[in-house]
């Protein structure tokens, strides 16, 4: 059988498909021309200072003279450092404080300024104004009020017959006002997410639950909170992280101090990359960190995922 003859290509088809491959090469020039330099800031303020600072953790560096490489030597002092090991206790009570409390607090107004109330609107306002306060402010802010000889709170303390109290100078007592402090800040965010989400709680399954005689606390617990899961799993993961890094109100109003009680992960690492000139140990305890909120990030990944699946069972 005599083979197919080649078939002929007109001029203007091949014309017009090296105008096709021109106006392609052309569009895709364009785009790398935009975001070209938004790249460039990502390599330069993201992916360069995190590869620069893994082979920092590595060498002995006091940013001023040549660094010296010193292997794993700086992670194994961090293993026998009873500062850090402070610090770690100091952040993970905070963390374990902060965030429980939080979430609660703000799935509890996030219920109540769901109803039908008067002035709605202004409350709704009120509780998420401190979240855009930066914590700066609010360490000069709370510093003025809880100073222990001419603070606020010591005079209203003192009208009600109660003795001063030490607040942010007690060791007993100063990470648990910088808790009461975030709480004061952070749980307008969670009240403001919650509000949204239980505005998508389907009202059928709200009206099917009190048609079957179930009361407030078992419409909550049987259909507002299962609702609410996926959301309260990201809450979890959003808050952890945020308390894991939290600096700027020890900064302003403790410096880590009194006796270390308040000295988390981060004052911990920039107190000993600026402060004591030791950048390669605080790069060292800087990735402990990052290790620890990568574990934190996929185990509650995990959770969601879990709570995702059961749902998609039912579902089909």
């Amino acid at each position: 059988m005599p083979p197919l003859p080649t078939p002929l290509t007109l001029p203007r088809e091949r014309a017009a498909s090296r105008a096709l491959r021109r106006r392609r090469r052309s569009e895709s020039a364009t785009a790398w021309a935009f975001i070209s330099p938004a790249v460039l800031v990502i390599l330069g303020l993201s992916v360069l200072p995190v590869i620069w600072s893994l082979l920092l953790s590595f060498q002995a560096n006091d940013l001023v003279t040549p660094s010296r490489w010193v292997g794993l030597d700086n992670y194994r002092a961090l293993r026998q450092d009873p500062d850090f090991h402070q610090a770690v206790k100091n952040t993970v009570l905070y963390t374990a404080l902060y965030v429980p409390l939080g979430i609660a607090l703000g799935l509890a107004l996030a219920l109540v300024l769901n109803q039908r109330i008067r002035f709605v609107g202004l409350y709704r306002t009120l509780f998420f104004v401190p979240f855009v306060i930066s914590a700066t402010a609010q360490g000069v802010l709370f510093s003025f009020i809880l100073d222990p000889e001419f603070g606020a709170a010591n005079s209203v303390l003192h009208h009600l017959g109660i003795a001063p109290q030490g607040f942010l100078t007690d060791p007993s007592q100063a990470l648990l006002v910088l808790v009461a402090i975030t709480l004061w800040s952070g749980t307008g965010l969670c009240t403001v997410i919650y509000l949204a989400a239980l505005q998508d709680v389907q009202q059928s399954l709200l009206e099917a639950a009190r048609l079957d005689g179930a009361g407030p606390f078992q419409v909550l617990r049987h259909v507002t909170l299962p609702s609410l899961a996926p959301v309260s799993v990201f809450l979890l993961l959003w808050q952890t992280i945020q308390a894991l890094q939290v600096f700027d109100l020890v900064y302003v109003t403790t410096k880590g101090g009194p006796l270390g009680s308040t000295t988390v992960i981060v004052y911990f690492i920039w107190e000993q990359a600026f402060k004591e000139f030791t950048a390669g140990y605080g790069a060292a305890a800087a990735y402990v960190l990052a290790v620890a909120l990568l574990v934190v990030s996929v185990l509650l990944r995990a959770l969601r995922g879990r709570e995702r699946t059961p749902r998609t069972k039912a579902a089909t």
